[in-house]
């Protein structure tokens, strides 16, 4: 318990920061609930305006994603399409292992850009409301890799993923199977973590966890609002992740 103590790191931040952090942490957990993805995408970029060291905040998303997803699915398991998630788990794996080596690896500057690139990247997708549509088997072979892959860095893959999945899985069990998917990634993301010595911030996660529920029950109440609006939703967020993106770019631009 001692050791857990020392390592509050969220505590060494100023009121006004963890007042910020809990807010964005209220953020994600409702999005996550409301949409069934799309947290830490639209969640980590905010993060780093407060403190631009990834590898903090990811230990903390992913043990968010692991505790509010085994309280969805602890009775909803029979509704999982298994079948079709070992079948994609075949692609998604192998290449979320090599995003995780890759973000322990990455100077984190490269890490920041790529981030904020990819977000940018949805960014613009939700604003415009393009979406990403796969109907050739080895197209989405490669969706499920590269979703896979980000997934091991961010854990933002998500919306590459749900275009394949939207395909696949019938609506009744496409929520509980992503679900599904989202606990085997973060537990695999988590367990790397752990053998590499990466810090995980459990107190700090606890500390953070409140600020999630509330934002889990809001998105669980909202969910159905969402889906009759979400383009007006993907719309609004669309452009402020256009937005925040930039704004985290520039630096990089300029200093390059």
């Amino acid at each position: 318990m001692s050791s857990l103590l020392e390592n509050t790191f969220l505590l060494e931040l100023s009121g006004l920061h963890i007042l910020m952090s809990s807010l964005l942490f209220v953020w994600t957990g409702f999005v996550r609930s409301g949409l069934g993805f799309g947290g830490a995408a639209l969640g980590l970029p905010l993060m780093l305006f407060i403190y631009d060291q990834p590898l903090f905040w990811l230990p903390l998303i992913g043990f968010h994603l692991l505790f509010f997803s085994s309280l969805t699915l602890r009775t909803r398991l029979h509704n999982v399409d298994w079948p079709y998630l070992k079948q994609s788990s075949l692609f998604i794996v192998p290449a979320a292992l090599v995003g995780v080596f890759g973000l322990l690896n990455l100077p984190t500057s490269l890490v920041l850009v790529f981030i904020y690139g990819i977000t940018l990247l949805y960014g613009i997708l939700w604003l415009m409301e393009w979406t990403i549509r796969s109907r050739r088997g080895w197209l989405e072979k490669i969706l499920l890799a590269l979703g896979g892959y980000v997934s091991g860095i961010l854990l933002s893959g998500a919306p590459i993923m749900v275009a394949v999945f939207m395909n696949n899985v019938a609506q009744s069990q496409f929520r509980d199977t992503l679900f599904a998917l989202w606990f085997m990634l973060v537990a695999l993301k988590m367990s790397t973590f752990v053998v590499m010595g990466v810090d995980l911030h459990f107190l700090s996660s606890l500390l953070l966890l409140p600020a999630a529920a509330i934002g889990h029950i809001a998105g669980l109440k909202a969910h159905d609002y969402m889906l009759r609006n979400r383009g007006l939703f993907q719309r609004i967020i669309g452009g402020m992740l256009v937005i925040v993106c930039v704004i985290g770019i520039a630096p990089f631009i300029i200093s390059g």
